[in-house]
């Protein structure tokens, strides 16, 4: 089995070009082995929309690191295994976006799964939200909080494996440049 890094993220506002908030569940070996979250300083205003969704505002970042700060201390687990999101294309754009506009350089492309999308392969039948998957399989979810996101990725992400999934037919590249 590849080492997987589940990810997600939450942003400030509707651009999506910041983030707010990250959680990171590394699974090695059939497990989760590792979780981190921290919340991000995006040195940007709040939409009233985010606020409520997350619960995230600027007086809740304001001695939270910013990105650049943190990648120095995430970069070396997003890039020790293939990357996870529910959703991905979201989180991969929005980490995409943070590192372009940090003027931060990293990977040309990154290999990554998209559970909603192995979702409608592996259980085509129901709906692919991430709190209705959650519910499926028992698992437990604080919606819109990046390391319960994030866990729920990284255990939905087992289940499909555990129910016969080959892990080479998820596996898709995402250009960062």
């Amino acid at each position: 089995m590849y080492r997987y890094v589940a990810f997600d993220v939450e942003t400030p506002n509707r651009y999506g070009n910041r983030m707010s908030a990250i959680g990171i569940s590394v699974i090695e070996n059939g497990a989760i082995s590792e979780e981190f979250f921290s919340l991000v300083n995006p040195e940007t205003y709040f939409d009233y929309f985010n606020t409520r969704l997350t619960g995230i505002d600027e007086d809740t970042v304001a001695f939270a690191p910013t990105f650049p700060e943190l990648w120095e201390k995430i970069e070396p687990l997003m890039s020790s295994g293939i990357l996870v999101a529910h959703n991905a294309v979201f989180d991969l754009t929005v980490l995409k976006r943070c590192l372009r506009d940090y003027g931060i350089q990293w990977k040309p492309a990154v290999k990554y799964c998209c559970t909603v999308q192995m979702g409608r392969k592996i259980i085509p039948e129901t709906s692919h939200k991430l709190d209705v998957l959650c519910d499926y399989y028992g698992i437990l979810l604080d919606h819109h909080k990046a390391d319960s996101d994030s866990h729920a990725c990284a255990e939905i992400l087992l289940r499909y494996f555990a129910s016969g999934a080959e892990e080479k037919n998820h596996i898709r590249t995402y250009r960062m440049v």
